[in-house]
């Protein structure tokens, strides 16, 4: 069974500066509550309760969100307003959390690795928290690749159609289907020219690793802009054995940008605040 899920979150969020200048971008809030804290609520209805987060200067914000507030919460406990916290208690509560740093920004392969105390030799989930992921017809998007993880029993990836003009801006897969949402993948690129892309299938900030990964990424060099890239190790373990492509159901939002922030802020508005479900 899969226990860790494993949160990147040492990068500067250049995509939404000046906001992010002094504000971790995985704090930018979604109607009332912070990016990061949908993703730990999404991998604990996945089952994975043990919490790794990987910082950087500037993310004590973090720590601080998943921490009890005393003065805050003497401060409202037996008003109506202690509904507010109802739902970041239950994270507190029902997950451990653990931290380490990142001391140099070397790219998500780089970020992983540095991840790779508190995870030790099994198998874990990556979560992207700038990449919200909303499933309103049933399984989150982690829960489903768990559930999957438990048939296949290696690492997976999460993908979607994308604007073939759009490529240069995501990881790439081409592989053979398996299934109609399911790819054994055959090749994987980081950010190509359309021209050059194996195909529209672009991974998005979900993933399943099996422990070998942190090999292959100590043995991987650096690519573009001098990052260690999580594709370049992915396609050694694709040649070495097997890597799936999932392409998920429900939403995902790009938040790391001005346009899909808004979009994820207006969909939550709409389908959580309105009803309440934002405070649990």
């Amino acid at each position: 069974m899969i226990k860790k899920c494993l949160f990147p979150a040492a990068g500067y969020g250049t995509r939404f500066l000046p906001a992010t200048k002094a504000m971790p971008k995985e704090m930018l809030p979604i109607v009332n509550k912070p990016l990061i804290q949908y993703g730990v609520e999404e991998a604990l209805e996945a089952g994975l309760s043990q919490i790794s987060i990987v910082t950087g200067r500037g993310k004590r914000a973090i720590e601080d969100h998943f921490d009890i507030s005393y003065e805050l919460e003497t401060q409202i406990k037996g008003t109506e307003k202690e509904k507010y916290l109802v739902g970041i208690r239950k994270l507190i509560d029902q997950c451990t959390f653990s931290y380490t740093r990142q001391v140099q920004m070397k790219g998500l392969g780089h970020a992983i690795l540095s991840g790779r105390p508190l995870i030790g030799d099994e198998a874990f989930a990556v979560v992207l928290a700038d990449d919200m992921c909303v499933n309103l017809d049933g399984d989150g998007v982690l829960q489903q690749m768990v559930k999957l993880y438990n048939q296949f029993r290696c690492s997976i990836v999460a993908i979607q159609e994308v604007d073939p003009q759009e490529t240069h801006k995501y990881g790439v897969i081409a592989g053979d289907m398996i299934r109609e949402d399911i790819f054994r993948v055959t090749s994987m690129v980081e950010k190509p020219k359309p021209e050059d892309a194996p195909s529209n299938l672009a991974i998005i900030g979900r993933y399943i690793l099996t422990p070998d990964i942190f090999d292959l990424i100590e043995q991987t060099e650096p690519g573009k802009s001098g990052e260690i890239q999580i594709t370049d190790a992915l396609m050694k373990q694709a040649q070495n054995g097997c890597v799936l492509a999932y392409k998920f159901k429900g939403e995902r939002f790009d938040c790391g940008g001005a346009e899909g922030y808004i979009d994820a802020t207006n969909f939550c508005f709409e389908n959580f605040y309105k009803t309440g479900k934002a405070f649990i």
